[in-house]
Order: C-alpha cells, then structure tokens, then sequence
C-alpha cells in the first residue's frame, strides 16, 4: 500500500523512466534501482540511463511524452557542490533565463534521490542526510519552481549511515510506479 504521502503522481500512468545520474556513487545507486525495476515493474527497454554530464543527455528528458519519470540521482560533495559529471545538468535547471513554465503542463514528471556525506560536515554528531544533501534540495525546489511535476518525495541518503535510506526509497519509487500502471 502506498501511503498519500509518497504518491504524488495523481495516478498518471508511467510508461518509461530515465534515470539521470552523475558521480561514481550515484551510478552505482543507479543500477540498484534498475535492478529492482526490471522485469516486473518495466520492460528492459522503457528504463533508460543518462549522464547528468552530458548536456544533449540531460536535455532530451525535455522533449519526452508525459508517460515518462525523470529520476534524478544527485550527489553532494564537498562544499555543497555536485560532482564534476553533474554539474552541467545541475547548472542547467539553475539557469536564471529559463521561463518560470519551462517544464509546465503534464510533461514533466521527476522524483530525486539525493546521496550526501555528513562526515565532510563540521558537526557530525547532530546531522543526518537532511544536512549533506544541498544539490538534491535545491534540484527539487527549481524542478518545482519550473513547472515539473513531484512524482514521489525526495529521498536523502547519508554515506555515514551507509546509505541506509536508499533500498527504502527504491522500494516506494518501484511501489509508486507499479501503482501508475495498475490504474
């Protein structure tokens, strides 16, 4: 059962998903969710990977049908920077001249999973992944600023936990998806 929490997609069916990624980490966390999507959530060829260091990668999430789920996979680095591969997808969507409707409409659904490390963080103590995930944050309010539609809450994973939070997310987004094609 998905709780009305986790399934914002107002029951769109999804029909393909690209998984968009940058960092060596966030490929790896990549393959995992292909892993539990396929076979029996999507056929092989409707999950499509794209680098987030790419640019003709990146933007041609732009010109797909409704039916298909941007998943954004985003690490944050040091300094509250994305990694080197995804900066220019991540600079992108930042830009200032982009129309506020850019992504308007019911074109553009996207979900975020967003991978940090509290202990590049001076307090380690009292943080967790809300505090080491800057990149995703920010990603996910321009997303939404832009037009883009939440297909399911932003998830947070700390490395100082060792990623615990991950398979729980994959779980909800395959859940998620798997309910918009049951309707």
């Amino acid at each position: 059962m998905i709780g009305k929490d986790v399934l914002l997609n107002g029951g769109e069916r999804i029909e393909k998903v690209v998984l968009l990624n940058g960092g060596e980490l966030s490929v790896q966390i990549t393959e995992t969710i292909i892993a539990n999507l396929s076979p029996s959530i999507l056929a092989k060829d409707h999950v499509k990977v794209s680098k987030m260091g790419v640019s003709r990668e990146f933007k041609a999430i732009l010109e797909e049908p409704a039916t298909t789920l941007a998943v954004f996979v985003v690490q944050t680095i040091e300094n509250e920077s994305p990694p080197e591969d995804a900066g220019g997808c991540i600079r992108f969507f930042k830009r200032k001249t982009h129309p506020t409707d850019l992504l308007a409409g019911d074109k553009f659904k996207f979900t975020i999973l967003g991978l940090g490390d509290s202990n590049l963080l001076l307090d380690r103590q009292h943080t967790g992944a809300k505090d080491c995930n800057q990149v995703a944050q920010a990603l996910d309010a321009r997303l939404e600023a832009l037009g883009g539609k939440r297909f399911l809450e932003q998830g947070e994973a700390d490395e100082r936990t060792m990623l615990t939070e991950v398979q729980p997310w994959i779980d909800r987004l395959c859940a998620a998806i798997k309910s918009s094609r049951d309707n």
